[in-house]
């Protein structure tokens, strides 16, 4: 028989191993041409997703989805990378709320005013969880872009693509 500390300290490896899987699937469905409705399924209905100026914003499940409704012919190419997580469950005292703090480095094909480019994206994540009977969801996600640049200028040049600034 587990003790109650064991039984506790297994739980939070077991939710914050789902929280990572729940992070892979949404890089999973961004990386298959944005799949909109995979996506939304992994948010909560109330969720938030804030690009900010470079993403845009989006509220609710399907607000979310109609967010990313044809992304994938904007950013025809995406690989999202995401590392370095750090996960803590039981924010505020609530077993069933989480946060995770996530880095993104990610080679892209964004679809401009010129036509395609190869570009460098690299941003932090920052997302808020919340347990239901079905598993984690996300129901908030910020991301702070670090930089979005053209392939072969570098961020040393040219931070931001035009009119993606944050």
């Amino acid at each position: 028989m587990m003790s109650a500390e064991l039984e506790a300290r297994v739980r939070r490896l077991e939710d914050i191993e789902a929280i990572k899987q729940l992070k892979a699937r949404y890089c999973a469905y961004c990386d298959d041409d944005y799949d909109a409705d995979g996506l939304a399924s992994l948010f909560t209905e109330d969720a938030v997703w804030d690009g900010g100026g470079t993403f845009g914003r989006a509220e609710g499940r399907e607000g979310i989805r109609r967010h990313f409704t044809g992304a994938g012919d904007r950013v025809t190419i995406a690989r999202h990378q995401v590392m370095n997580p750090i996960v803590e469950v039981g924010v505020d005292g609530d077993p069933d709320a989480a946060s995770g703090h996530w880095l993104l480095f990610q080679p892209c094909t964004n679809v401009g005013p010129d036509g395609e480019a190869a570009v460098w994206l690299a941003a932090t994540y920052a997302d808020r969880y919340r347990r239901n009977d079905h598993g984690w969801l996300i129901s908030a996600t910020m991301i702070d872009v670090a930089f979005f640049t053209p392939f072969d200028t570098g961020w040393l040049d040219q931070r931001f693509l035009p009119g993606r600034e944050p």
